[in-house]
């Protein structure tokens, strides 16, 4: 392969794709990424990576434009992430179970040049719009990066450069892309190798999270930063993840709640199949939503004790706080301490800290926060308080320092890891022809975290059907935030000033149950 000299700056910028080159350097014929079937070593990874970058060079992409990455986990997934922002691009990492208006919309926002799609993403690419080029995966992908010159980083690439927009729908129903630096994210991979324990240059990682998402790339891409091996499954399907865990020597593996209430889901037959092979795995880490007490039981009596980590954050913030394995059963409920280089503070509404056993809004200061909302200085400006950044979350600190999350002030809802606004599903139901007024909430739910549940105002002279609905909102949006469940309501309570009191909503569902 070319000379990819990695000190080709003045000074050794931190870089989403400088681990995987010294990689590369060190290690260069280690298998570094494999996915159905196909496989990569790391000096076959850097160098098409590098060739990524040379592509986009080529193509006129400039430093600060915006590339939309709309894919399933993929083998290409990383040397895209690495090749893009080497040249200096922002990558919006969108999920492929978008709608198609979601996508649009997306794209409008951040004013993206180019969408490089998976065709198996192929219904939720515009079909009209302002983006240049749609290039796809594949023949077409391939030719792309065969014609092209290996490139090294940008010279004048910084770490506190931007390289990813993370998009999660705002509280307004419009899509909100959040921004995160070089720097942020690499110094995240150093305190999860530190913390974990799984992602050394002897490690090997099964990836099943959906790189789209932030967690996702983070947990599979520090494996490759430091030299390890990742298995990554293009899809979740539980007794595959059991029978991939067993065969071989994994020594890590990060699946949310929903993943972990799948699994149990099976057969008492499958998993006693599997039960106590998985000799190698070292460490077993769970994030993205709550992960309820009997969970962390049943994780730690089918898999051993001395594995699980419950990590709490958000997107904005990166990590915040780790529940070691020893605490999983003694600390009932609680998501642990401040994780490496956090400072965690709980703030009553007169951004005083509260004393240990009261209630606070959780802010955290780290190198891992977000650099804001492309382009939503105000909602950039309600998520920060003086360098502190706060996910809107309610916890209490116990005497001895753990933390523990009461409830969130927002009425974002976490199903199956994924973020939900409802919001933006109120204002896709209230489209249809039958629905007067709409109010969505999550209620708790054993298998998905939380399952959303629609109210609906029917229009005079309309009939209710829960069918017609559904098959509605999963053609306007993502699967994950389609409702599990409709009930027609024939007026939604309000306060005195209009709103609607969701808290109302959600206990006359327990009162129904």
């Amino acid at each position: 392969m070319p000379d990819l000299d990695v000190m080709t700056h003045t000074h050794w910028p931190l870089l989403i794709s400088s681990g995987l080159r010294t990689s590369a350097a060190r290690t260069p014929t280690k298998r570094a990424l494999r996915c159905e079937g196909r496989s990569l070593t790391y000096a076959e990874l850097a160098l098409r990576s590098a060739r990524v970058t040379g592509a986009a060079f080529g193509a006129g992409l400039c430093k600060g434009d915006r590339v939309v990455l709309l894919a399933p986990n993929c083998l290409e997934y990383p040397e895209l992430m690495c090749g893009l922002t080497d040249a200096g691009l922002i990558v919006a990492t969108l999920s492929p179970r978008l709608s198609e208006r979601e996508v649009r919309e997306a794209c409008q926002d951040c004013g993206a040049r180019w969408i490089i799609a998976h065709p198996a993403a192929a219904a939720s690419v515009p079909a009209s719009g302002t983006v240049e080029r749609v290039l796809w995966l594949g023949e077409e992908y391939e030719s792309w990066i065969a014609e092209a010159d290996a490139r090294g980083p940008l010279e004048d690439l910084g770490e506190r450069d931007p390289f990813t927009l993370v998009y999660s729908s705002g509280t307004t129903g419009k899509p909100k892309g959040i921004v995160i630096s070089h720097r942020s994210r690499v110094l995240t991979f150093h305190g999860m190798a530190m913390e974990y324990g799984c992602y050394g240059p002897a490690d090997l990682q099964l990836g099943i999270a959906p790189m789209s998402h932030g967690a996702g790339f983070a947990f599979i891409m520090a494996s490759l930063f430091f030299g390890g091996e990742v298995e990554v499954l293009p899809r979740f399907e539980p007794e595959l993840v059991l029978s991939r865990l067993a065969a071989e020597s994994f020594t890590g593996v990060f699946m949310v709640p929903a993943h972990f209430h799948a699994i149990f889901a099976l057969e008492p037959a499958v998993l006693d199949r599997y039960r106590g092979r998985f000799t190698a795995l070292r460490t077993i880490m769970s994030n993205a939503s709550a992960l309820p007490q009997a969970t962390k039981a049943r994780i730690v009596e089918y898999w051993g004790e001395g594995l699980l980590h419950e990590t709490y954050g958000s997107t904005e913030a990166g990590i915040v706080t780790n529940l070691r394995p020893p605490d999983q059963l003694r600390r009932i409920q609680s998501v642990g301490m401040p994780f490496a280089l956090n400072e965690v503070r709980l703030l009553d509404e007169e951004g005083r800290q509260v004393a240990p056993g009261e209630v606070g809004e959780l802010f955290s200061r780290s190198p891992y926060l977000f650099d804001g909302y492309f382009g939503k200085q105000e909602e950039t400006s309600a998520a920060m308080r003086d360098g502190w950044v706060t996910a809107g979350d309610l916890a209490r600190r116990d005497e001895d320092g753990y933390l523990y999350i009461v409830d969130r002030k927002k009425d974002m809802v976490i199903s199956g890891g994924f973020n939900v606004y409802p919001r933006e599903i109120e204002e896709q139901l209230v489209t249809h022809p039958y629905v007067a007024e709409a109010a969505v909430v999550g209620v708790p739910d054993d298998h998905w975290g939380e399952r959303l549940v629609a109210f609906i105002v029917v229009r005079r002279g309309a009939e209710f059907s829960e069918e017609i609905l559904q098959a509605f909102c999963r053609q306007q949006l993502a699967g994950y935030k389609v409702p599990k469940q409709y009930l027609a309501i024939e007026a939604l309570p309000r306060n005195a000033g209009g709103k609607v009191l969701k808290n109302e909503l959600r206990h006359s569902l327990k009162g129904a149950g």
